[in-house]
């Protein structure tokens, strides 16, 4: 019946749901500056279980988000979710992160939709898709400047999409482009994409599985209160 578990912490929103034939059954997340994985995301997985009346045992698979975004982050939910399919024995399966991204909008025709995730300075990862969710151009680590996205600009509506955007609105104030900066990486979104991923069988090597992490580790530390 296609019961999954979906983890998102490829970014500040520790997120978790459950869901059956791409349904959401249950969500629990938490979008903190603070990097809340460590101490939230177990918790969030006994919750969603609870509420929706299931048991370890009712999964049939684990949906990750594999990235890129946040070292640690992925490392974290990577690492349960591998450690979910050892011990109850089933497949593993992972999402790309800008591609659950960008679902969250829907656009009319001739616009292209760019996720963007914060990568420290002037840096971003970004991908672009179609109206249709196909993928226009692969995954990149990239600096920001006015040569950017030029393939795009003033040819085609754009809608940029996440952390990152606020790093381009300086470069590029034009009417054609639209900024979503509100938006995060959310499990929500990977619930119809990793079941359609289970049906087709395109599973993970729980074994030899990794993050894509697109770029070198760079240590985050949480922000002290004051």
């Amino acid at each position: 019946m296609g019961v999954l578990l979906n983890l998102e912490t490829s970014s500040t929103n520790c997120s978790v749901c459950v869901a059956k034939d791409g349904e959401i059954l249950a969500i629990r997340e938490l979008n903190s500056a603070n990097y809340s994985h460590a101490e939230k995301l177990h918790i969030f997985i006994e919750e969603v279980m609870l509420e929706a009346s299931l048991r370890m045992e009712d999964l049939e698979a684990v949906a990750v988000s594999k990235g890129p975004g946040s070292y640690t982050g992925l490392r974290i939910g990577v690492s349960a979710a591998k450690g979910l399919c050892y011990a109850l024995g089933i497949p593993l399966v992972a999402v790309s992160t800008l591609k659950s991204m960008a679902s969250q909008i829907k656009i009319k025709n001739d616009a292209v939709l760019i996720p963007v995730l914060d990568a420290r300075r002037m840096e971003v990862y970004s991908c672009a898709f179609d109206e249709n969710g196909n993928e226009l151009r692969e995954t990149r680590a990239e600096i920001i400047d006015e040569n950017s996205f030029q393939e795009y600009i003033n040819d085609k509506h754009i809608h940029f999409l996440g952390s990152g955007a606020e790093k381009i609105k300086e470069f590029f104030p034009l009417e054609s482009i639209t900024f979503h900066c509100e938006i995060v990486p959310s499990a929500k979104q990977m619930a119809t994409i990793s079941s359609n991923k289970f049906y087709a069988k395109d599973f993970e090597d729980v074994a030899y599985f990794e993050p894509y992490y697109l770029k070198d580790f760079v240590l985050q530390t949480k922000k002290v209160k004051s």
